[in-house]
């Protein structure tokens, strides 16, 4: 198991084997470099640990513990879990702040426990399997490795298809393994080990989003608010500079990601290193932008090129890191871009993702409001009814209006997200065959999400759309197959400054006008960083980081021949999930189409089939097309005599 992820810690290996526990972690080395192997225990060797992620917070926690008696045998922030757990139980999560999942195991209670991080920056997958009359949890960072295990087939899940087209995403718990749980954001497992399987997993949420109730959203003087949103966000940076080994930054461009760049400059006392990505093709290139905020601050950019041969020939490395099918093409540049870092010797770089979700960056937020004007008669959807004209005139099929109201329902009304999610949906009418027309057309995933939905309705209408967009958006693409995933498959941490726990609780607290201000999207944070960058740059509109969605279906001879293979009408006839005749025909049709809403919809939906088919031959049959395949030949048996659990992580 620990094999198959050496890429997320090719710089040490270690493993704990109890009778009734198995650990094992790959390390990063990036905090503690001579002294920081695990898995890591207490003094007596009665609580274990293994650890991915950071804890920024590691001086200041340590020295609190210290002062209570505990005493520390290396300079790793790894060791704080074991000594939280002596201290506060399952209450340490409550002491912890940063990026991390962790497995801590009492040997004295005989009780694991594991949790991920509040924004889902580290991911945490497990399953729960029977095998020669033993019960076992196993979990790991990546579904590869409980695929190494076993005791794990690797069988599509459905549900997991469905939500991809859905949401673009895969936001847990489903994933596209059948019996295969992502744990969400926030979320814990407690497992009493040696029990009655059907009482030994409890999962739980240990932290959730909160907004104000509507009408009790703080409200500051603009100079106020300015101040503290830069003193949180200065503080957010300084955290995520800690660390061993020399910190990079990526940088595009755009707001975010430049500020990110001065800010952190400014900490070190010196430019930050940068890394930019360059999409070469007409109307994606942000790379001028990315230089002129390099040459503000000082620093010599490295730039990857990235254009549609990039595009088609990374896909099936993007697809076996994210380990589900990624709609969004440019995620692949960002394995190109985290590949760069790496080759130039770094292993930890910034980023600015966080900042859209929080503060209203993207287009439809604005749609949104535009829409939500015209809802003025108490009952009547206004919207719903323009939205299913809007179909009409441009030719889409006919969505079932009920289902849309069925997620309106579940996210406490209608938001800019499921204008984006119903584009995505359409793609279901279009591609799926019949018997998955029939069964999952009919199903709202929204159900599967966990909303509270009691007490959004509580909240601004504004915030319940800006908690859609972290649950879904965020934990389930940005920082999976645009993060954790796609980096770590070339051995590089990201830390997003955006996602400080402090900074996005004062964030939250304020009133939406400092969101989204008339059609001013971020403008908290665009007043901050006319200090810090260009003022050109400061107030640039939202530019979606994107590449060309037509990259797989252009004509010409050096088109990668597993683009055939795996939408061959014999390969689309195996997977069994799509209309081969359907496939066949818009597939001959976008060359020549006119750049439209109807055709978007329809480059979104055959990205979606080809990731789908290209997926589908990488972990579940590997014989679509002349690609080596992610299916695991493990030859590990387990032996009889155990009884327990087997764990993994990183």
């Amino acid at each position: 198991m620990a094999d198959t992820i050496v890429h997320r810690g090719p710089d040490d290996d270690g493993f704990l084997d109890l009778p009734q526990l198995g650990l094992a972690n790959r390390r990063l080395s990036i905090v503690g470099l001579a002294d920081g192997k695990q898995p890591i225990a207490n003094e007596d060797q009665s609580i274990w640990c293994v650890f991915n992620g950071e804890f920024f917070e590691y001086p200041e926690v340590k020295q609190r513990l210290e002062a209570k008696g505990h005493r520390f045998r290396t300079s790793t922030d790894t060791e704080l879990i074991p000594h939280l757990w002596e201290e506060y139980g399952e209450g340490l999560v409550d002491h912890l702040e940063g990026q991390f999942a962790f497995c801590v195991y009492d040997t004295r209670r005989n009780v694991a426990f594991l949790a991920r991080d509040r924004f889902g920056i580290c991911p945490l997958y497990w399953t729960v399997r029977r095998h020669d009359g033993t019960t076992y949890l196993l979990f790991a960072s990546e579904i590869r490795a409980l695929l190494a295990s076993g005791m794990v087939p690797a069988e599509p899940d459905l549900r997991g298809i469905n939500h991809v087209f859905t949401f673009f995403a895969v936001p847990g718990p489903t994933t596209c393994f059948r019996g295969v749980n992502l744990l969400p954001p926030g979320h814990c497992l407690r497992v009493k080990v040696g029990t009655n399987p059907g009482d030994a997993v409890e999962e739980r949420t240990y932290w959730e989003l909160d907004f104000p109730d509507r009408g009790h959203e703080e409200d500051p003087p603009e100079q106020e608010a300015v101040a503290e949103y830069e003193r949180y966000f200065v503080r957010s940076v300084e955290r995520r500079l800690r660390a061993d080994v020399p910190v990079v930054a990526y940088l595009s461009g755009g707001v975010d990601s430049s500020v990110v760049v001065a800010v952190a400059s400014k900490v070190l006392g010196r430019p930050i290193p940068t890394f930019t990505v360059a999409v070469r093709s007409k109307g994606f290139d942000e790379s001028p932008e990315a230089a002129l905020v390099a040459r503000h601050v000082g620093t010599k950019s490295v730039v990857a090129d990235y254009a549609d041969a990039e595009v088609r020939d990374t896909y099936p490395a993007l697809i076996a890191a994210a380990e589900f099918p990624v709609v969004d093409t440019s995620a692949a540049a960002l394995l190109r871009l985290a590949g760069s870092v790496r080759r130039h010797g770094y292993k930890v770089a910034l980023t600015g993702e966080g900042s859209d979700e929080f503060l209203a960056g993207y287009p439809w937020f604005k749609t949104h409001r535009a829409l939500s004007a015209l809802e003025v008669v108490p009952g009547v959807r206004v919207g719903n009814l323009l939205r299913s004209a809007l179909l009409r005139v441009t030719g889409q099929p006919r969505f079932p209006m009920h289902l849309l109201r069925e997620a309106q329902d579940y996210v406490g009304g209608h938001n800019g997200w499921l204008d984006v999610y119903g584009m995505m949906s359409l793609s279901k009418l279009r591609f799926y065959n019949d018997d998955l027309r029939r069964d999952l057309v009919q199903q709202t995933p929204y159900a599967e999400l966990g909303l509270n939905r009691e007490k959004m309705l509580r909240w601004h209408p504004f915030h319940r759309s800006i908690l859609l967009g972290a649950r879904i958006m965020l934990a389930g693409h940005l920082l999976a197959s645009k993060g954790d995933r796609v980096a770590m498959w070339e051995s590089v941490e990201l830390r997003p400054p955006f996602l400080d726990e402090d900074l996005v609780a004062y964030t939250n607290r304020l009133h939406p006008r400092w969101k989204l201000r008339r059609f001013r999207d971020k403008y908290i944070l665009r007043k901050m960083a006319e200090k810090w960058i260009p003022r050109s740059i400061a107030r640039r509109p939202k530019k979606m980081f994107r590449a060309p969605l037509d990259s797989f279906h252009l004509t010409g001879p050096d088109r990668p021949k597993w683009i055939d293979q795996v939408l061959s009408p014999e390969s689309l006839r195996k997977t069994g999930y799509f209309d081969v005749e359907a496939v066949q025909r818009y597939r001959a049709a976008v060359p020549n189409m006119w750049r439209t809403l109807k055709k978007t919809s329809i480059e979104m939906g055959l990205a979606a089939v080809t990731a789908t088919q290209l997926w589908h031959h990488l972990f579940i049959s590997g014989d679509l097309a002349d690609l080596p395949a992610q299916v695991p030949s493990s030859k590990f048996q387990v032996p009889s005599s155990e009884r327990g659990s087997l764990a993994t992580a990183r």
